[in-house]
């Protein structure tokens, strides 16, 4: 009975975000495709954590897509799902971030995550225009690749108006690296002799997914893991100046286009995100219910996963992802080798 109230409690908080359109009777049979899809992924995300839900449920989407052709009357609610339960859920995952880990941190650590940062953003817009990747596309596997890999991609590809195909082929080229991390890091980790310490630093910060970060630093050691987490949750708070920093550029780009509404441009879920951490880090909120709606959160992001993949066509996917697949490989070699070499110099000097 308590957990029936938090759901109605948290549907209240995203209604504003996701609109009372949302829940229509033309949207439904596609909104109840997606959370079918979003269930199995979620099951299996569990089995294999390594890939993780929100991978596993665009993926299945995507299979959906391409092997099966249904009905036109599930897309309305897929198109729907894929823009406004992403925002919500973005919202619900800030409510178990937690402001505090910043100073937990320390000054290395966030020294070490804004470089990387970065290091990310120039690399992906000087090599995409190079090789005259989509802006759009550039901008997301930077910010995938700086911040926090699918999460920071599905809260800024609203922002800057992103595609369905440019969103999965960022996520998917964020995705082919994280695997290969989980199995390459600990690797070179051993291969090198680093502390626990140096090593869940280097995860936190070079390795984008939350899953994979969590799967190569703990086959390390505990204590890589734990302060692989701290990092990592640091990192992705920087979502919040990160989409900002956006919408001022979407802004700009609309004012000089003629008229605007700023009510148009402006993220205003990333700011319900940014509220949602604040309630969270001076516990406003029991720790339970932080918990269940940062569930909820990871959630909704499965099930826009799944509508996006349902709108994906798997050819025009394979035949634009070479350029974004070398950008994203660029992108993260780059991140890995500066963490190392930052860290070495912080460490040093210390």
């Amino acid at each position: 009975m308590i957990k029936i109230a938090y759901v109605l409690l948290a549907m209240l908080i995203t209604l504003p975000i996701a609109s009372l359109g949302y829940y229509s009777k033309k949207n439904l049979p596609g909104a109840l495709l997606c959370l079918l899809l979003a269930s199995i992924a979620w099951f299996l995300g569990r089995l294999f954590p390594v890939a993780g839900g929100a991978i596993i449920a665009i993926l299945l989407g995507i299979l959906l897509a391409n092997f099966w052709s249904y009905p036109q009357i599930y897309k309305a609610g897929i198109s729907a799902t894929s823009k406004r339960v992403l925002q919500s859920a973005i919202v619900l995952f800030g409510f178990q971030m937690n402001l505090g880990n910043v100073l937990v941190l320390g000054y290395q650590g966030l020294i070490l995550i804004c470089a990387t940062i970065v290091t990310a953003l120039l690399l992906a817009y000087v090599i995409g225009k190079a090789l005259r990747v989509q802006t759009e596309e550039q901008v997301l596997i930077g910010i995938g690749t700086a911040i926090c890999g699918g999460s920071a991609i599905a809260a800024v590809a609203p922002v800057i108006k992103a595609g369905e195909r440019e969103v999965v082929t960022a996520i998917s080229t964020i995705f082919f690296f994280n695997v290969l991390a989980v199995f390459i890091f600990p690797l070179v980790g051993h291969i090198f002799l680093m502390s626990d310490l140096r090593f869940g630093m280097w995860c936190g910060v070079a390795i984008n997914d939350t899953s994979s970060v969590v799967a190569a630093a703990y086959s390390y050691s505990d204590v890589a893991g734990e302060t692989a987490t701290v990092v990592k949750l640091t990192r992705t708070l920087m979502i919040i100046p990160a989409t900002f920093i956006l919408a001022i550029r979407q802004v700009k780009k609309a004012g000089q286009a003629g008229s605007f509404r700023f009510s148009k441009v402006f993220p205003w879920f990333v700011a319900a995100f940014f509220a949602a951490c604040v309630m969270n880090s001076i516990n406003l909120i029991p720790a339970q219910v932080s918990i269940f709606w940062g569930s909820m959160g990871k959630y909704c992001i499965m099930v826009a996963m799944a509508a996006i993949g349902l709108n994906t066509n798997l050819r025009e996917l394979i035949r634009h992802g070479k350029k974004p697949l070398f950008l994203g490989g660029c992108c993260s070699v780059a991140v890995a080798l500066v963490s190392l070499l930052i860290q070495a110099m912080l460490y040093s000097s210390s």
